[in-house]
């Protein structure tokens, strides 16, 4: 489930619809985990301390960066913030932004455009319909994207007063969770709600042309759940064990990402090295290196090996699997950069099944999803759908369009355990 952060300023009325949104199932793909107001004595922070949500109070933008780093929310909502947020702050968020506006952007918007100015100008302006608007924050005070509208009738006897309050209750409270329920949506990478898909790879490019990969890996053991993925030599990823390494590690120890000559290979098992091979000795290639293989030798599941290779040019998938009816498969998908904005993702098992049954393997070919131009905001997302109980580790990178230059995230539950083991420490065992 997406995390949900909200910024609120005063009562915090849209906020107490969110959390209405959250009790009737209307808002079920996200969730609200943090509250955070630059205004201390704000009753919007009462309402989510009422609701058992984190309430923070913060100032400064470096102090809301921080506090957001803690929780790591992939979408953040304005409701009834009355500050404008810098594009320094935008671009170093982790999450994308969207905000409510009382009025029909592009009417009555922009800077100093909020609360009963913005009815006033209605009202002097004299329309016959107002209403409210859902955008996505940018540079420019309510000039990013618009996502979803609602028009509102404007009376006769009406004053700013009066206006405000039906433009609350008939448009803001009724679209800002709508809307954000399905932007959450959009989002959200499993369509379907699946606890433990085992490894995965996630492929694509950026709406402004960034070919990216991702990486993940959910573990039901504790020898699986003991591992960290860790930056390797050669822009590599390799995996280490934090726990008992007297144990069989051949299926769980590899490399999930290598690179060679502008060659990224990212796979869920050891054919990671017959891949980087075949291109180190040009005795071999993607497809020719995984023709030699078939899935993993872990009766009775038969995992699929799932593997790909980004190049500048394009993409390659593939999965190695076992059928039901102990066929062997190899299915091989080639994807080009065209589509902006989009790519695949496939992962090791189609659904969640007792601990002592066989794992289905992966049906069909990779699933189309959604690709942010924000790696933090696809990152967190990505992050927060994988179950706390089953998630080890996930790494995501993307490249600048001109393959020259990438920015990366990694995120291992062992180390957030960790850190959340030495929060809950008296302060004088810290100090010890």
């Amino acid at each position: 489930m997406l995390k949900i952060a909200v910024l609120v300023s005063g009562n915090g009325t849209n906020l107490e619809a969110l959390f209405d949104a959250q009790k009737r199932y209307i808002l079920r793909t996200g969730h609200i985990v943090q509250v955070i107001s630059n205004n201390p004595k704000a009753y919007a922070l009462k309402r989510a301390k009422k609701a058992g949500v984190r309430a923070d109070v913060a100032k400064t933008e470096e102090e809301i960066l921080n506090l957001l780093r803690e929780t790591k929310p992939g979408i953040i909502v304005l409701a009834g913030y009355l500050k404008i947020l810098s594009a320094d702050f935008l671009k170093r968020c982790d999450a994308v932004v969207i905000n409510i506006h009382p009025s029909l952007i592009p009417s009555f918007c922009g800077l100093g455009m909020y609360g009963l100015k913005v009815h006033e100008a209605a009202l002097n302006y004299g329309v016959k319909l107002t209403g409210a608007t859902v955008h996505v924050v940018n540079e420019i005070p309510d000039g990013g994207k618009i996502l979803a509208q609602m028009p509102v009738k404007v009376e006769d006897d009406d004053t700013p007063e009066i206006l405000q309050q039906r433009v609350l209750e008939e448009a803001e409270h009724v679209l800002l969770p709508r809307t954000l329920e399905k932007l959450c949506q959009a989002k959200s990478l499993f369509k379907i709600k699946i606890k433990y898909p085992g490894r995965g790879i996630v492929i694509g490019t950026s709406p402004s042309g960034c070919p990216m990969f991702a990486y993940f890996i959910t573990g039901r053991s504790e020898t699986s759940k003991a591992r960290k993925m860790i930056r390797a030599e050669n822009d590599g990823v390799d995996i280490k064990i934090t726990g008992d390494e007297n144990v069989d590690t051949s299926l769980i120890l590899y490399s999930p990402v290598k690179v060679i000559n502008k060659r990224i290979i990212i796979s869920n098992g050891d054919q990671t090295d017959d891949i980087y091979n075949g291109y180190k000795n040009n005795d071999s290639d993607f497809i020719r290196a995984l023709l030699k293989r078939d899935y993993e030798p872990d009766a009775p599941h038969y995992t699929p090996r799932i593997s790909a290779m980004l190049s500048p040019e394009f993409y390659l998938m593939s999965i190695l699997r076992r059928d039901l009816l102990h066929n062997e498969g190899k299915n091989f998908y080639q994807g080009s950069y065209k589509k902006k904005g989009y790519g695949f993702i496939f992962h090791t098992y189609q659904k969640d099944v007792g601990v002592t049954r066989r794992l289905p393997s992966f049906e069909g070919a990779p699933k189309p999803v959604e690709i942010s131009d924000n790696i933090g905001e696809f990152a967190n997302n990505l992050w927060n759908e994988l179950s706390d109980e089953y998630k080890v580790s996930l790494y995501v990178r993307y490249y600048s369009p001109d393959f020259k230059t990438y920015e990366d995230r990694l995120f291992n539950r062992c180390d957030e355990i960790q850190n959340e083991i030495q929060d809950e420490q008296p302060k004088e065992d810290k100090q010890a």
